[in-house]
């Protein structure tokens, strides 16, 4: 876990109350692919030393930028004053996320497996994005997916 100052980079993702270790893992090591510093707000559905936690980051922990919250307040009282916008990724957003225009500073937050992000997370947000699905029958996507999709589209128009 490393101490660092959240204005230092572009963009920030979020994972409230996850519950899936391997999934945890690969957005852990997305993160360190991409310099993003990775927030675990709890509570957490799995151990941080759980084999498969560590197994889907592989040897990539080390290059983690990453702070652990045990609850929202936690998290709230830590950065409400970081500057940047709050940006919830949900089945319901109302906007598409190649209609939004990312810009630096933005956090992105991505919900538990099992239940998306709660309301008091989504009230705290200030815009809801959705991935948009093709397919009627296909209402969200694996979460580590989800994270990469929205993390490399906030990037790509970032660079730009």
């Amino acid at each position: 876990m490393d101490d660092f100052c959240a204005t230092d980079f572009p963009l920030h993702v979020v994972l409230v109350q996850p519950q899936i270790p391997p999934n945890t893992g690969n957005i852990a090591r997305t993160c360190a692919a991409t310099r993003t510093p990775l927030h675990l707000i709890g509570p957490l559905g799995f151990e941080l030393s759980d084999r498969y936690l560590k197994r889907a980051g592989l040897d990539y922990w080390p290059h983690v930028i990453w702070r652990t919250y045990p609850n929202w307040q936690g998290f709230v009282s830590t950065n409400t004053q970081s500057p940047g916008r709050w940006l919830a990724f949900t089945s319901q957003g109302q906007t598409g996320l190649w209609d939004f225009q990312f810009q630096p500073g933005d956090w992105l937050f991505f919900g538990s497996e099992t239940t998306g992000l709660p309301d008091f997370c989504l009230t705290a947000c200030h815009t809801q994005l959705r991935i948009p699905m093709r397919s009627a029958g296909v209402r969200s996507l694996n979460l580590s997916v989800s994270v990469a999709v929205g993390l490399f589209e906030a990037q790509r128009q970032i660079a730009h």
